[in-house]
């Protein structure tokens, strides 16, 4: 999950700007979902304390540094949807807390990718150096990635282990995970194959139940180099 932060043109990892993005994108919709249902006008500012103290007792689960960051992403879903199911019940609750955590930054994730794969010569390879990259930028060491695959034509880079599942199920709240992996449709949608030159393939995750998240970029055209 990303943001936009360039600098000559090239994305530029800024942890702490990225999650502040996300949360306090989470909080706006709630603050508009609140108004919009009659919904106790307290509700943002209760779910942002839930969310403080959430962190504060999970920080045990911290292990680098894009964890600290990736814990606070994750909780924030933890504490808007155990505030929300009083009001909401289960499936609507759900359905706020997806459409707070993947809209608010869709439209400026979509044109970043799509805009900096076309500035690329070869947006394969520049895809695939920012997928490298992030693994331990943006990752860390609580994600497992295997790389059976990893040539000029196919990166394949499986995770098998996934922090932001991890923290889900030590908060008793692994039925949230499936947004956090629709988040990502917000810069998969960006790819065009016929455009860029390669493709993405995501068949399943741990969060919906597989065995593993396979991230899997091929070649659809020769190589552009």
């Amino acid at each position: 999950m990303t943001t936009d932060h360039r600098t000559q043109d090239h994305y530029v990892p800024d942890p702490d700007a990225d999650t502040a993005a996300v949360v306090d994108g989470v909080l706006a919709h709630l603050t508009a979902v609140t108004r919009e249902r009659g919904l106790p006008d307290d509700l943002p500012a209760a779910v942002r304390e839930r969310h403080e103290r959430l962190v504060a007792a999970n920080r045990h689960l911290v292990v680098d540094e894009p964890a600290r960051h990736n814990l606070r992403m994750t909780l924030v879903l933890v504490a808007a949807w155990e505030l929300l199911r009083p009001h909401l019940g289960d499936d609507e609750a759900l359905g706020v807390v997806r459409a707070a955590f993947v809209e608010p930054l869709a439209p400026v994730v979509r044109e970043a990718v799509r805009a900096a794969l076309d500035a690329e010569p070869d947006p394969y390879r520049a895809m695939v150096a920012l997928a490298r990259d992030r693994e331990t930028t943006s990752f860390g060491v609580g994600f497992t990635f295997r790389h059976p695959v990893d040539d000029d034509r196919r990166f394949h880079a499986d995770v098998h282990r996934c922090f932001y599942y991890d923290v889900l199920v030590a908060n008793a709240a692994p039925e949230l995970a499936p947004v956090l992996c629709e988040f990502d449709r917000n810069w998969i949608d960006a790819i065009d194959p016929d455009r860029h030159g390669f493709r993405f393939d995501r068949a399943t995750t741990i969060g919906t139940g597989g065995t593993h998240c396979p991230f899997h970029f091929s070649r659809v055209t020769p190589d552009r180099a």
